[in-house]
């Protein structure tokens, strides 16, 4: 039922989202990605699924789960993703060339930085977009055990901060939920307060997806000529995934 709640709250609030899929979930959950799709939301790649490490794989394996990933997607997305979180967000030396030779754009396996940044492979330039590993509901309540509250306070103070930080150079906020986390009820209620404060301020930010700050960066801070960075980025971005 999670799922479903937050697909309702997203409408409520006109949220866009970028859906992270594990592509088994078109085995057996369907429904799911035709509800997402219908919606219009941004698909990235997550691997197969979560009981597997792609660190685990030798260079073969991972290759294989990329491409198996990647495959599904298209066939039922009818496009290819342009980006990728790792399973457990556990990485090989051999992701990110991997990656972009299976021709993702950016990656989100990278949580160093509030403004995108560019990464060098084999096969040329792959984009590191931020993802949130604080504003993350598993490390967050089911690691730190931080109520549901705790939660939402923190959600609203990191937008309030970044916002104000943002008038000297534009910066990414991540957002990071599960369905079976923050969509149980007596959490949801409190997500939506926090999610409230943010499209309160809609006309100063942009709320999007992770793919079209991908997009923007890339447009307006080509690769390599990626520095200064703070410079160059025209929009403070809010981006909830």
């Amino acid at each position: 039922m999670g799922v479903w709640r937050l697909l309702e709250v997203f409408e409520a609030l006109s949220l866009p989202c970028s859906v992270l899929v594990n592509s088994r979930i078109y085995d057996h959950c369907p429904e799911v990605m035709d509800a997402f799709r219908s919606r219009g939301d941004e698909v990235v790649g997550h691997g197969r699924t979560n009981a597997e490490r792609q660190n685990t794989l030798d260079e073969a394996g991972e290759m294989a789960l990329i491409s198996d990933c990647t495959q599904a997607i298209t066939d039922h997305e009818s496009a290819a993703p342009a980006g990728w979180l790792g399973p457990w967000i556990a990485e090989s030396h051999h992701t990110p060339d991997l990656l972009k030779a299976g021709g993702y754009q950016y990656v989100l396996d990278w949580s160093h930085d509030d403004q995108p940044v560019w990464m060098r492979t084999q096969h040329g330039p792959l984009l590191s977009v931020p993802y949130p590993q604080e504003l993350n509901d598993i490390p967050a309540i089911m690691v730190r055990r931080a109520s549901a509250e705790d939660f939402a306070d923190m959600i609203v103070a990191q937008f309030d901060e970044m916002r104000e930080q943002a008038k000297q150079q534009p910066l990414v906020m991540g957002l990071a939920l599960h369905a079976y986390i923050v969509g149980q009820p007596f959490r949801l209620r409190a997500l939506k307060r926090a999610l409230r404060h943010v499209i309160a301020h809609r006309d100063r930010v942009w709320i999007t997806t992770a793919g079209e700050v991908a997009a923007h960066y890339a447009e307006v801070v080509p690769f390599p000529d990626a520095h200064p960075m703070s410079t160059q980025v025209t929009r403070a971005c809010a981006v909830l995934a």
